[in-house]
């Protein structure tokens, strides 16, 4: 039998569909595999990630042809998956996870407390940049796009002085370039970090049972947990949230941090819970939104209602809510005050 399959034509995205393949075939010698590359929104839209007013916008157009029968499944970076995927989708399985830090790459090897004053990093994400200010305030942080190799591209030609990736990205695909990991400490990753989803059908029972084959059960557990908090706030690249949780026996501790936009404040959570319920773990440990507004005041949703449906004002950062109102497109981390909103 042949599966086809619905990636994006980025070499990460090729290379972790032809890792996928490779576990599959061993598993199931007789089928065979083919890939489809599908473009998406975030392929084409340049814009810094967190102004980007729309969840899933590397992935929604794939899910679309998982949904209409144009390919049988897909593969997805976790990361990217939003949390509220159709119903006619389910995620059937994850792979054994990837490490889930963040690394800072550089031309010289220098890293984050090494790195000259007044550098110039690069991240997509909200969560890296506002993290960076918070360990370097002395250095400048601005977004760069474009996949991987583009990026670092942009370091061995001087464009940036380093740029802050996923380690799990640079691990896929093999790039032999001088970097540094991050403590999960100082950068806790984006729920799901260093994971991969394969989505199918949900009524497609055999697919199901194929791609169940290549599930790591411990990285499911995980994933799950973390992925709870973004029932309440959509992290990612859009937010600055950050959630890891790690299975040890028969217990799971799930840890959230959440940092205010201007990176002066966050607050840490942890909960230990039942490894066999990761998803009443995630649910019982509401993530928190520091304002920049309100300072110093701390914002719990009630329980069981997702940030996504309460009224923006005052759960979501002031800087944050006039930057996707106003069409930010640039940000950079100054000084003491860490991260500096840029309006153009």
């Amino acid at each position: 039998m042949t599966f086809l399959i619905g990636t994006r034509g980025s070499k990460l995205s090729l290379a972790q569909t032809n890792w996928v393949i490779s576990e599959l075939q061993k598993q199931n010698p007789a089928s065979e595999f083919q890939i489809k590359t599908i473009t998406t929104k975030g392929d084409t839209d340049t814009r810094a990630l967190f102004t980007i007013d729309q969840r899933g916008i590397f992935e929604k157009e794939i899910d679309k042809a998982v949904a209409d029968k144009q390919v049988d499944f897909a593969v997805h970076s976790m990361k990217d998956v939003p949390s509220d995927i159709p119903d006619s989708l389910i995620i059937a399985s994850i792979p054994k996870r990837e490490s889930s830090n963040d690394v800072i790459i550089t031309k010289d090897g220098s890293n984050l407390r090494t790195i000259q004053s007044k550098s110039i990093i690069g991240t997509s994400s909200l969560r890296r940049a506002v993290q960076v200010s918070r360990v370097r305030p002395d250095v400048v942080v601005k977004p760069v796009r474009g996949n991987i190799e583009t990026r670092i591209n942009k370091v061995m030609d001087g464009k940036f002085d380093a740029i802050i990736l996923a380690q799990a990205g640079i691990s896929r695909l093999g790039s032999d370039v001088k970097h540094s990991v991050l403590s999960t400490k100082d950068f806790p990753p984006s729920p799901g970090q260093g994971a991969l989803a394969i989505i199918c059908r949900s009524d497609d029972d055999k697919t199901i049972s194929m791609l169940k084959k290549i599930e790591d059960k411990k990285s499911r557990t995980e994933i799950e947990a973390e992925r709870e908090i973004s029932e309440y706030v959509e992290s990612g690249c859009r937010f600055p949230v950050g959630a890891l949780a790690i299975a040890n026996s028969n217990m799971l501790k799930l840890t959230v941090t959440a940092y205010s936009v201007d990176g002066k404040k966050s607050i840490t959570l942890e909960k230990t819970g039942d490894i066999e319920n990761p998803k009443n773990l995630g649910q019982n440990l509401y993530p928190i939104v520091i304002t920049s507004n309100m300072p110093g005041k701390i914002i719990i949703p009630e329980k069981k209602t997702p940030m996504r449906k309460i009224p923006t004002a005052p759960y979501f950062p002031l800087g944050l809510i006039l930057g996707l109102k106003s069409g930010m497109r640039s940000w950079a981390g100054h000084g003491l005050n860490g991260l500096s909103l840029t309006l153009v």
